[in-house]
Order: structure tokens, then sequence, then C-alpha cells
């Protein structure tokens, strides 16, 4: 007999993911931080159902994200980590995000399949700006920049050590969100001096993040839009988790503004998921590919499509690297 495993884990998968979901949403991590509660004391004050609140607390302890200890429920080592909202590693907010949207974005994934395009209008009834839903208040916007620090610090460390930059003098980071990627650059090579050059919203975080590094003297925070204003001068820049957001049109636009501003022997780094050659996987690559689908313009790319685009753009010299983490490593000379 063939082994049923992989289809009962996959009928799985989606509750494990909204049990995190629902645990955090409700606030478990935050409460249950140095702190062993038990279910009436919680259910009281979470104004839950103490029966249902037992039966999710028992599941996050089955994942692994509680421990239980004669009938009290505490955090485990992983939760107080990533789940929480004041942990400086903290994915809380891309967690809070993918069940708010991706959740029901992800629901619409059939439509995406047969009609090519991303599912916001059919999920939130509005075409409105992709990242509008992300900054929508400070709390949201905020929360998604934790977010993706958070992922940014599980890779970014990786990602720059992936190849040898220290005969570069300045990097600027298109799109940089908090800065962990010029701060990784910026701890490794003393010799690097750094910028985040991302929308003015974004900016007055970015500015905190880059405040708590010891390489913060040498971080700048610019404030622009890298489609529509001139890049800041740098003979290394960095796109990271962008290239994957967009249209090859709008790719091949932003490759040449790039390579335009860049001067001969200067470079651009690239940080994505690759996928194998013949698009085989790996797992993690096909799952973003997909998120892509249902949520933005783009989709991730093999490194010889990257090559492809680089090319057209004018680059020659070409090389990539898995990292092992989230995201992989591209970078691409100007001769």
């Amino acid at each position: 007999m063939i082994d049923p495993s992989p289809v009962v884990d996959l009928i799985d998968a989606f509750r494990r993911s909204k049990v995190m979901f629902v645990a955090l949403s409700m606030g478990v991590f935050e409460r249950l931080y140095q702190d062993s509660v038990d279910v009436a004391t919680l259910a009281a004050e979470l104004d839950a159902n103490a029966d249902a609140l037992e039966r999710l607390l028992d599941g996050c302890v089955g994942l692994g994200l509680l421990q239980k200890r004669g009938g009290a429920y505490t955090n485990a080592p992983i939760a107080d980590v990533y789940l929480r909202r004041d942990s400086p590693d903290t994915l809380s907010g891309y967690i809070r995000y993918s069940d708010a949207a991706l959740y029901k974005m992800w629901g619409n994934l059939e439509q995406a399949v047969r009609e090519g395009h991303h599912q916001w209008k059919e999920t939130f009834g509005g075409d409105g700006p992709l990242f509008s839903h992300f900054f929508k208040n400070e709390e949201s916007k905020r929360d998604f920049l934790a977010g993706m620090n958070g992922f940014g610090m599980l890779s970014s460390p990786a990602v720059v050590a992936a190849f040898d930059l220290g005969k570069f003098r300045r990097l600027v980071d298109l799109g940089g969100a908090t800065g962990h990627l010029p701060i990784a650059a910026c701890e490794r090579y003393p010799q690097l001096r750094a910028a985040v050059f991302d929308l003015p919203t974004v900016i007055s975080v970015a500015r905190e993040y880059i405040a708590k590094s010891p390489a913060s003297s040498r971080i700048d925070a610019i404030p622009g839009d890298f489609f529509a204003d001139p890049l800041p001068p740098a003979d290394l820049y960095a796109l990271g988790r962008i290239l994957h957001d967009w249209s090859e049109d709008k790719i091949r636009a932003l490759l040449r503004k790039v390579f335009d501003a860049l001067p001969s022997g200067g470079a651009l780094l690239i940080f994505e998921k690759l996928l194998s050659e013949d698009k085989s996987g790996p797992t993690h690559g096909h799952l973003q590919s997909l998120n892509m689908l249902v949520c933005t313009e783009g989709k991730e790319r093999t490194l010889g499509e990257y090559a492809t685009l680089l090319r057209e753009a004018g680059f020659s010299d070409l090389s990539g690297k898995h990292t092992g983490k989230p995201v992989d490593a591209v970078l691409a000379v100007k001769r």
C-alpha cells in the first residue's frame, strides 16, 4: 500500500497554520512570556471559552509553540523569539499579515490559476496600490515591517557572506525596508558605507532599526521611490525580495536604471529564492511563487531567468549562490 502520509499531512497543513495564527491574534504568546498560566485564568483574561481555549492551547503544545506543566501553560523558546511582538527577531507582523490577507487571498487560488492575475480585488473589493494594504495605518505598517525585518534577519547575514563584498565602498539597498541588509553588510565589512532607499513612510521606521546597530554611523536612510526617483549614488546596489513582486516589463526598466547608475566595476546584489533550472524545486520556492500569483504581479525565477534579464540590462559577469536560508543570492557586475 502506498503511504498516505503526505496527503494526510497536507489535509492538516492549513489547520496547523490557523492554530498559530489565532493564538497569536488572541495575544496568547504575549501573555505567556515568562509566565505560567492555567486555562481558567487565561480564558477570563482573553474573554474566551475555557474548553475551547484549552483545545487551542493543547494544539499549540503539540505544535511545539507552548509547554504544559501541571495544567499550566507557558511559551516554548521558539515562541518567545519569533511570536512575540517585542522580540527583536519577531515574525509576528508577517504572521498577522498572512492571517488577515494572504490566508484569504489563497482562498481564491483556483481563480488566480485560471485567470493568471492577483486576487486583491476579488478578495478585498478594491484595486488599490499593492502595498497600500500593508500601510493602511501606523500599526499595520509597523507590524508588516517588523515581520519583514524578522525574515530579513534570518537571511541577510548569509546573503552578504555569499560573495566577497570587500572591494565595494557604498551600498544602497533599494526598497530596503528596515535596513536589515545594510546593517548585516556594514557589520561584516568595516570599509563599507550604506543606505536604505525606500518610501518616506518606511524611512522613519528604518531609522529606528538602524540606530540599534553598532554600524549605525555608516548607514543612512534616504526617502524615495526607486521606480520614479533618481537613485542615490553607489558602487553596489541591492534588491531583496523586490523583483519577485513585479512584471518583467517593470523589472527590465528597474534593472536598466540600476545599470545606468552604476560605475564600471559596480555591481547589483539580488536576493530572492531561486528555483532549480528545471523548476522541480525547492517546494518553498514553488509556494512562494504561487503566493506572488495571488498577491502581486510577479513570480519566483530560476538563476537562468534572472541571468537573461540581467544580460538584457547590460550586466555581463553573473553568479548565483544558494544560502540555505529563505532567500538566495545573485551578484551581477557591470563591466
